[in-house]
């Protein structure tokens, strides 16, 4: 068995959304003066790789903490699109079709662009390839527990009406932005832990997500 981490690191130079306030990670107790050492975190719930649930943008959705905690297990495929990294073009049902017989058994989709190269860079908050509306058509029609990119949004910054957002969270699809090491994964299904912060009236989360691959 082997398992890798797909999650960018915290800290409080990572990148956050254009307009979000970074994290704060501050010294709380220290082992000199108080015998034991904590840290006091303030960050947004939308903070590095994290989950967006349908309370997200509905306000009859549901929350994270609502979800049944399998929701977050499950079997897993990378599609592979890194051939757009340097394109404004968008990721469409072909990247799909290529390997259309392991997506329909896949619980979780996620779509490797290439971009999380770019992590940490100003090139990361530029034209990163998005997900179109055929593909969010399949992702609701199969009904997925969720699907994850290596970028900060299934949709460019500038389309703030969301609606591939809308599309897929009132169908109860997860969904997780800034993925990390997917070109890690191999072309086979594995399974793939995504599992957030269990606040009351979660509307998102980061998440600790790790795939797990049989040898």
């Amino acid at each position: 068995m082997k398992v890798i981490d797909l999650t960018h690191m915290i800290s409080e130079d990572m990148p956050v959304y254009p307009g979000t306030e970074p994290p704060k990670l501050e010294v709380a107790n220290t082992l000199e003066v108080d015998g034991f050492k904590e840290t006091l975190m303030t960050m947004y719930s939308h903070t590095g790789t994290h989950m967006d649930p349908p309370a997200h943008i509905y306000a009859d959705g549901k929350t994270l903490d609502e979800l049944p905690v399998d929701h977050f297990v499950g079997k897993a495929i990378v599609v592979d699109c890194s051939d757009l990294i340097e394109d404004d073009r968008l990721i469409d049902i072909s990247y799909i079709n290529k390997k259309r017989e392991l997506v329909d058994q896949a619980e979780y989709v996620f779509f490797h662009t290439g971009w999380g190269k770019k992590w940490g860079t100003p090139e990361y908050f530029g034209k990163f390839p998005v997900v179109n509306r055929e593909v969010v058509d399949y992702l609701t029609t199969t009904k997925k527990k969720g699907f994850g990119v290596d970028v900060i949004s299934i949709e460019p910054i500038a389309d703030e009406d969301l609606p591939m957002h809308n599309v897929v969270l009132k169908n109860e699809i997860v969904i997780i932005e800034n993925l990390d090491n997917l070109d890690m994964l191999g072309d086979g299904l594995f399974t793939v832990c995504v599992l957030p912060l269990r606040y009351k009236n979660a509307d998102g989360s980061p998440i600790r997500a790790i795939a797990i691959l049989e040898d």
